[in-house]
């Protein structure tokens, strides 16, 4: 995958994750981060629980969007302890 590939699926993975986990949102550049470092946590996660989703661009954004979500509620727990 292309750099600018990884962007944008990290910036709708992050969007998304925003949406999902309501106040936990990094604004544009914090939410691509965020989808980046979600679909690096989903790549080890995902296998490890025997999940496969296929292979699509769709499958990416979906991957990434989950750990996305991981990463943005492990991070709100941070802020609040």
């Amino acid at each position: 995958m292309g750099i600018i590939a990884a962007l944008v699926i990290g910036a709708i993975a992050g969007w998304l994750a925003g949406q999902i986990v309501r106040g936990a949102g990094f604004g544009l550049i914090g939410n691509i981060v965020v989808g980046i470092i979600g679909a690096l946590v989903a790549s080890w996660l995902l296998p490890q629980l025997g999940i496969s989703l296929g292979s699509s661009a769709i499958r990416d954004i979906v991957n990434a969007t989950i750990g996305a979500v991981v990463v943005l509620v492990i991070l709100s727990l941070i802020r609040r302890a």
